[in-house]
Formats: C-alpha cells, sequence, structure tokens
C-alpha cells in the first residue's frame, strides 16, 4: 500500500506531539510508536501502487499548492472504536487538493474508498484503537485547544518495506 499524506508545519506538528505526549501518560498514543516514519501528517489518499508518472505528478502538484493553512477543530473517536482523530477543518483549498489528488491517482489501483472524495474526513491521528468511553479524559487531556498551521510538505508512506518518500522538495 501506498499512501499521499501532507506534513505538517514545525508548529502543527509540535502541537500534536504535545498532544501525544499528554495522552501516553495513561491512555492510548501515537506517541510510544517509536519508528522513524511516525509523524503527524494529513492522508489524503491511499492505493495499492503508483503507476509510473504518478510520484512525479502529485510532486508537480504539490509544489504547486504547498502551503495550505488549517486549522484544528475537535478531538473524537471514528466509528466508536478506532482512532482517536484531531479534525481538520476542510477548507476550499484543502478540498480541492484533495480533489486533484484524486484526479493524479485516478488509474492507480487498490483505491482506498474511506479517503475518496464525499467520503474522506480530514484528521490527524492522536490514538489508534481507542475506545469511545475514554474520550472525554482524551479531550481534557488535549485541552480544547483549536491550533492552526499549515501543511508545507508531502510524502508517501510504502506500507510494506515502511519507508517514506518525499513528494515535494521540503519533504
Amino acid at each position: 500500500m501506498r499512501t499521499v499524506e501532507l506534513v505538517c508545519s514545525p508548529g502543527l506538528d509540535v502541537a500534536v506531539r504535545a498532544v501525544w505526549g499528554r495522552l501516553a501518560a495513561g491512555l492510548p498514543s501515537l506517541a510510544r510508536n517509536i519508528h522513524p516514519t511516525n509523524r503527524p501528517h494529513l492522508t489524503l489518499a491511499a492505493v495499492d501502487d503508483f503507476p509510473p508518472g504518478v510520484a512525479h505528478g502529485l510532486a508537480e502538484l504539490f509544489d504547486a499548492a504547498l502551503p495550505v493553512s488549517v486549522t484544528l477543530e475537535r478531538v473524537v473517536v471514528l466509528d466508536g472504536s478506532a482512532p482517536l482523530v484531531w479534525l481538520v477543518r476542510p477548507t476550499p483549498a484543502l478540498t480541492a487538493l484533495h480533489a486533484a489528488v484524486w484526479d493524479v491517482l485516478a488509474e492507480a489501483d487498490g483505491q482506498r474508498p474511506w479517503h475518496a472524495p464525499g467520503e474522506w474526513v480530514p484528521h490527524l491521528s492522536l490514538a489508534l484503537r481507542f475506545r469511545d468511553a475514554d474520550l472525554r479524559r482524551a479531550r481534557a487531556v488535549s485541552g480544547g485547544q483549536r491550533p492552526a498551521g499549515d501543511f508545507v510538505a508531502a510524502r508517501s508512506y510504502d506500507g510494506t518495506d515502511r519507508t517514506v518518500t518525499p513528494l515535494t522538495r521540503l519533504g
């Protein structure tokens, strides 16, 4: 599987990692994932693999479109017993970029439908396998903040070999 992800500006990255750290003091948290590829990011799409030329097309798209300013909204548990996430306000610029990524990936096999335009819930993950029963505590730990920042670069994660490839010059 190959993903297409946006990477946070330093300030937004710090804000998310701070919540990861506070959650780790008693709740599930991505702070416990010490793999070097683990960092706050927004997934735009996931496919089985990139067809020829797609990585170049994505890089051109991102180099022209980034940075994209965003504001984080509330902390929720997706589907009641899945990831704890910080929702990202879907601005017109972010929504247009997302749709453009899907246009570039039109011929890719294995498109994950939960990332498709109309289905996609933009978010930054805070913890995996989180219980809805712990949501109130998680919201208290996150402090009710609504930080703003930018997505400044893009990358692709390869789930087979657990590596990332930059999709922008800033990677």
